[in-house]
């Protein structure tokens, strides 16, 4: 029989559905189709792999080929394809053996030399394959992704002629070296002892890793905004396996390299201010993953917030709510992962120096309110955290350290014990907590309550924000050695986070 089926995987956001690779050789001139919606790239591929199978020294069938990429109603591109169509084409040709296709799965690009090129998305494609119990071969410029997924049969190999060999039983395929770091990577990034002074803004840096809370620094230039942004990633908690997991599959699908020395890191993405919406959540003709989802499971930071666009801004507001982001496409529809902590900062006015002793903001009340209002109510409201980051005096940066100047090391230490309080009350982060969960652990007794309820009459707070600050509440009680009733304390520093007001005023 002139039939054979291979496997491989589409690539679809970061899911891999399976495709099935029909090859049918019949009489008739000779010549080669392929069906099954397939994209440019793939449709080429006819021609890659004609010449890439006669440079291994297989010969092309003089015949009628028919490749099928199954189901038929899932969009194919790329030249993903192109290892499995050739082995599919050798196997109806009787030139590799079949029943070695069964439990395998094939991803690669061939080059005309039959060489094997890497492909985009195989670490969503290696979990699936997982879940299937099946084996896999790819290129070996693929093999440091490879080496992050367990409890997998990964091969991997140079050429067509290797995987053939292989087939064949005439030598065995190497399998990629496990990953360098298979421990949580938290050293190495910038350290939260280069900062000095700010001690407020590095108590709301805290509170917004135990919580994963999202934060606004407000301060003239050079005051260290940037600095303090750049050291959330080593306070924060370790990312699971599944989390650094889910982290490195969209940077695959995205394109990207893998570090595997440090593929546990939490992500930094800060583009810069000048940026599209496409480019911040993701699109295009062949959705792609954006910046919001590169900062799945870590830090999204933008500085100069203003400076953005208000078009811009305004696309953050729902997957900052959702954790995700829906791209929709006449054709199809993509859901990418964006559960990520944003952090922002800004200058107090057009200037940068509005408040500061000396006098040098010379901007006036009417510019000073529209720069501010560049930034929405809505999206402020989404903001937990918002603090001042005054200028340091001199004096303060050449001083001697003192014990308040503590290393990421320590923080990190406090920061993890109090989200496993969290963890052990609710199973995820406060920020994440449903109303319901609130209800139940942040119960306000009736003092705390009567006068919480005054402070929010007399700020005009939002439902959101009522619920935001009992959730930012529950992260300071945390720190509090897990206190598990909510102080006036807790609730007066919560408050006093909520100055986002005077931003859209």
């Amino acid at each position: 029989m002139s039939l054979a089926v291979t496997l491989s995987r589409a690539q679809e956001g970061v899911a891999a559905p399976q495709v099935m690779v029909e090859v049918h050789l019949s009489g008739g001139l000779p010549s080669t189709h392929i069906v099954g919606l397939p994209e440019a790239a793939v449709r080429e591929a006819r021609d890659r792999v004609r010449v890439a199978i006669q440079s291994a020294a297989f010969e092309y069938p003089n015949r009628k080929v028919t490749v099928n990429l199954a189901p038929a109603e899932l969009p194919k591109d790329g030249g993903r394809f192109d290892l499995a169509i050739a082995l599919g084409i050798l196997a109806a040709g009787n030139q590799v053996p079949r029943e070695k296709l069964d439990d395998c799965e094939f991803l690669g690009e061939l080059a005309l030399s039959g060489q094997l090129r890497p492909v985009s998305g195989v670490l969503p494609a290696l979990l699936r394959a997982r879940a299937r119990g099946r084996r896999v071969v790819v290129p070996r410029a693929n093999a440091d992704e490879a080496a992050l997924i367990p409890e997998v049969d990964v091969r991997v190999a140079d050429t067509l002629s290797d995987v053939c060999g292989w087939l064949r039983g005439s030598h065995e395929l190497a399998q990629p070296a496990m990953a360098l770091s298979l421990a949580p990577d938290n050293d190495g990034g910038p350290d939260l002892i280069d900062v000095r002074g700010q001690l407020q803004a590095r108590r709301a840096l805290e509170i917004a890793a135990v919580g994963g809370h999202h934060l606004l620094l407000v301060g003239p230039p050079g005051t260290g905004k940037t600095m303090l942004a750049e050291r959330l990633p080593g306070i924060l908690p370790p990312l699971s396996e599944s989390e650094a997991l889910e982290t490195c599959a969209v940077l695959s699908v995205a394109g990207q390299t893998v570090d595997p020395a440090h593929w546990r890191r939490r992500p930094f993405r800060a583009p810069h201010h000048t940026a599209s919406a496409v480019a911040l959540v993701g699109g295009s003709s062949q959705p792609r993953p954006g910046e919001i989802s590169l900062a799945h499971n870590g830090v999204l930071f933008l500085d100069e917030l203003p400076e953005f666009s208000r078009h811009v801004l305004e696309v953050l507001r729902e997957p900052l709510e959702s954790g995700h982001i829906l791209i929709s496409r006449a054709a199809r529809q993509l859901r990418f992962p964006a559960q990520f902590q944003l952090v922002a900062a800004m200058n107090p006015c057009p200037c940068g120096y509005a408040g500061e002793s000396n006098q040098r903001c010379r901007c006036t009340p009417d510019q000073v309110q529209r720069y501010r209002s560049r930034i929405s109510g809505p999206l402020l409201d989404r903001i937990d955290l918002c603090v001042d980051v005054p200028t340091v005096p001199l004096s303060e940066l050449s001083a001697q350290r003192t014990t308040h100047d503590e290393d990421s090391a320590t923080v990190r230490q406090r920061v993890v014990r109090a989200r496993n309080h969290a963890l052990a009350r609710a199973g995820q982060p406060n920020a994440e907590i449903s109303n319901r969960e609130l209800e139940r652990d942040c119960a306000l007794g009736p003092a705390e309550r009567k006068w919480f309820d005054a402070a929010l009459e007399k700020l005009g707070l939002s439902a959101r924000a009522y619920h935001r600050t009992l959730r930012v509440a529950r992260t300071i009680a945390d720190l509090d050695n897990g206190a598990a009733a909510l102080d006036k304390h807790h609730l007066a520093e919560a408050l006093q986070y909520r100055r986002l007001s005077m931003l859209s005023e």
